[in-house]
């Protein structure tokens, strides 16, 4: 069981990088680590997640649009939040624009930031926004619109530089020659949602530790027309239950004691329950009863912050299940909604995919490094020694798998000697 809050970062490179770098710094960094997913283009936002969402209670998207880009690509199945985009930002870039490039503040586009944090940035500083253009995030497709919003206002010489906080908008901007700004969250507003992502984690963290008790039934037309220590069919099929329900239970850390002459009752945590119905969205042990044993049970699920309530919701999910003539599992939870589950339809094992060249590398580094975070820091050197490989090869091992976001680079540490700053890397444990 993971001990510290896993906070996965998904967005450009540079951010994600930024992101644990002050996350290293905060006070409480001790309660949590931060698993970087960095992308080189917004389309890999998906991808990304869904490499590391396995190993993580919360994830923190870098901005809006790849929190919009994941939400349209299924439903999360962990807490999200994601670096809000304000004018806080504002400030560090005109400043940097006008000493670096002498643009004029007063003849500038800005996207993403809505025009009323940009109105009262420049309220502030004291300049005209008569000549300031603004186009605001709305959803993804917005993006779509922000380069063609630079570059004709550049054009008709009606701005001297474009300002954005989207990464391939800034590099489609600069193939074009126009004068561009990459807004850049402040560290406080990133220092602001790390905390609420390990806030987030935390509250996800003690919901899923809620007791979830589990009661399963023989159906009506499995159990016997009478009973007694006579009746040894239907002991050696309450056996076969038993076993069957604990060949399951195992997979969760739960138990599973006898409850009546027909049933057993099944205690698990929230979270664990969870995994094993994908996210309650399938009945648990139905279809390996019916598999194993040929005969149907009536499951019911009761949740609770305490084992009191957790039971007295089993019992009424556990007769709805029987009033439904065992088609299906029934969940009732702290509010009273009954939520119907369907049993898993089991299908053949499929081939698994072949790791790719990157991942192999991934793990053998990891085998010899072991899975403690820190040491999971590597350079070029190290990569070369563990590879058997020349340095210069490594630098390629490291960039490829920078690229594949299994790594990503962190700050160049110098020495105090003449000589190449030693470049380090942070390996991706997945």
């Amino acid at each position: 069981m993971r001990t510290k809050i896993a906070i996965g970062v998904v967005g450009p490179h540079d951010l994600v990088e930024q992101i644990v770098h002050i996350g290293a710094g905060l006070p409480d960094a001790a309660s949590f680590r931060l698993v970087g997913a960095p992308h080189a283009g917004e389309n890999e936002t998906h991808d990304k997640l869904s490499r590391i969402v396995g190993s993580i209670d919360v994830v923190l998207f870098t901005g809006p649009l790849q929190y919009d880009l994941a939400r349209r690509s299924g439903e999360l199945s962990v807490p999200a939040t994601f670096v809000p985009v304000s004018g806080a930002g504002l400030y560090s870039s005109l400043l940097r624009g006008v000493l670096s490039q002498g643009i004029d503040p007063a003849r500038v586009s800005i996207d993403s930031i809505p025009a009323a944090d940009v109105a009262e940035a420049y309220e502030e500083i004291g300049v005209a926004m008569d000549a300031v253009h603004v186009s605001e995030y709305h959803q993804p497709e917005s993006v779509r619109d922000f380069i063609g919003f630079h570059e004709k206002l550049h054009r008709d010489g009606a701005t001297t530089a474009a300002l954005t906080t989207i990464r391939t908008v800034a590099k489609k901007l600069q193939a074009a020659q126009v004068p561009v700004l990459r807004m850049m969250p402040t560290p406080h507003t990133l220092r602001l949602a790390l905390n609420t992502a390990a806030l987030l984690g935390t509250g996800s963290r003690l919901e899923e530790a809620q007791i979830a008790i589990v009661l399963v039934e023989l159906a009506a037309a499995a159990r016997p027309t009478h009973s007694g220590p006579g009746n040894y069919w239907q002991q050696e099929l309450k056996l076969s239950l038993h076993q069957s329900l604990l060949a399951e239970a195992r997979l969760m850390g739960a138990t599973v004691v006898p409850r009546g002459e027909n049933g057993y009752v099944v205690t698990a945590t929230v979270g664990a329950l969870g995994q094993a119905t994908d996210g309650f969205r399938v009945a648990p042990f139905m279809d390996r009863v019916r598999a194993e044993l040929g005969v149907a049970v009536e499951v019911g699920v009761g949740l609770g912050h305490t084992a009191r309530d957790a039971d007295s919701n089993a019992l009424i999910a556990v007769e709805r299940a029987r009033n439904a003539d065992a088609t299906a599992a029934f969940v009732i939870g702290d509010d009273g909604v009954a939520l119907s589950l369907p049993p898993r339809q089991r299908r053949r094992p499929e081939e698994p995919a072949e790791p790719s060249r990157s991942d192999k590398i991934l793990s053998r580094l990891v085998e010899r490094l072991g899975e403690d975070p820190e040491s999971l820091v590597v350079d070029a050197e190290t990569v070369a020694e563990i590879l058997g490989v020349a340095p210069r090869s490594a630098r390629r091992v490291l960039q490829e798998l920078v690229e594949e976001g299994l790594a990503w680079a962190l700050p160049p540490v110098r020495s105090a000697g003449a000589g190449r700053p030693r470049q380090p890397y942070r390996l991706v444990n997945r």
